[in-house]
């Protein structure tokens, strides 16, 4: 087993979830990530804790023989909700021999297992969760990439010193904690400003999400005002959507368009009230994280972008007596942010064409 796994499945145990004695945990992976899941078994046994694995993470075969032989009419699987909730620790694992392997489930099916399957997320995220990523064969030919140079992205992204990491964004949470508005603009295609008035901005340095590297908090569901072109296409549903443009007015979107696949980006908007709102803003800050790889993962975490999310509000961005946007989804999309881009926060410039004004070769 190559040393860089173990490794992996050590900063999993020990930054991100704090494995403890007598935790019951759930390793869901797909079976490719055979590798990374023994590696955790070895460090779960060590610590004394219980592991059961599950294989349901997206784009499995089996998902997609279920939702295209099932109807529309989806229940809350209680079995699996029990098994959350008897859970101290639920830890992803991103894999895939085929990524698109979804792609012919109707949209309309997916976004109600979704709301069906909505209790069971709220139940994971009350837990110590991570979710992290294994360098399949099938996501490195997505990033167009070799499977040895996948993988030493991967765990070049993974296996480093989050302390520092966690420094250095600081910085931009220092900013961002006390603001009241924040203005997001790139060229013409994108200038939205929204509110995040008494919503705490949060350091992702690897705990929940590995790898980490962003900054991020909610905006007041009705304040976001603009219109926003997302230039880096994202995958949803096994499908890959490209020129994602939403125009908002009184935070709602009432406008919407992709250049490829809009059908799907439509079914997304329509799940609930709460899709037509954004759930998050985050600020992408890891720069070991230097090129686009079509993993949302790794991809909103890159210095030089910005992502939003229509959906669910995390609870933790969410300040007292603030309304919390409410949604069985959450789908990030990226601004780059390399050219002719600012943020500003409060009126003033904190970054431009992706350099932090805390950072060298910053220009006012």
């Amino acid at each position: 087993m190559d040393p860089r796994i173990r490794e992996h499945a050590e900063v999993i145990a020990n930054h991100s979830v704090d494995l403890q004695e007598g935790d019951n945990v759930v390793v869901d992976a797909h079976p490719i990530a055979e590798d990374l899941v023994v590696a955790l078994h070895e460090v779960i046994g060590d610590r004394g804790a219980n592991p059961v694995t599950v294989s349901q993470r997206t784009g499995e075969r089996q998902r997609r023989a279920f939702l295209r032989a099932a109807d529309e009419d989806f229940d809350t699987p209680e079995h699996e909700l029990a098994l959350i909730r008897n859970t101290d620790v639920y830890i992803a694992i991103r894999a895939s021999d085929n990524v698109t392997q979804t792609s012919d489930v109707d949209p309309e099916t997916q976004a109600a297992y979704q709301q069906a399957h909505r209790p069971i997320l709220e139940e994971r995220l009350s837990k110590r969760w991570c979710l992290t990523q294994y360098p399949a064969p099938a996501n490195a030919q997505l990033a167009e990439m070799s499977t040895e140079g996948y993988e030493n992205f991967v765990w070049d992204a993974v296996n480093k010193d989050w302390e520092e990491q966690r420094e250095h964004q600081e910085n931009m949470v220092e900013i961002m904690d006390p603001a009241e508005e924040i203005r997001i603009k790139s060229g013409d295609t994108t200038d939205v400003t929204m509110s995040i008035a008494g919503n705490p901005t949060l350091n992702d340095h690897g705990e929940h999400n590995l790898p980490g590297g962003e900054v991020f908090t909610a905006p007041q569901p009705d304040s976001v005002e603009g219109e926003v072109l997302f230039d880096m296409p994202l995958y949803h549903q096994g499908r890959e959507i490209t020129d994602v443009y939403l125009e908002f007015e009184g935070g709602e979107v009432v406008d919407h368009s992709a250049a490829k696949n809009e059908e799907v980006l439509t079914e997304v908007l329509n799940t609930d009230d709460g899709a037509r709102r954004l759930g998050e803003l985050g600020i992408g800050m890891n720069r070991d994280i230097d090129q686009f790889t079509y993993n949302m993962l790794f991809d909103e975490k890159m210095g030089d972008t910005v992502h939003m999310a229509v959906g669910r509000a995390y609870d933790d961005t969410v300040g007292e007596g603030n309304e919390a946007n409410d949604s069985a989804v959450h789908v990030d999309m990226i601004v780059d942010m390399s050219e002719d881009s600012v943020i500003e926060v409060d009126g003033e410039v904190v970054q431009r064409d992706g350099t932090f004004r805390f950072e060298d070769g910053f220009e006012q």
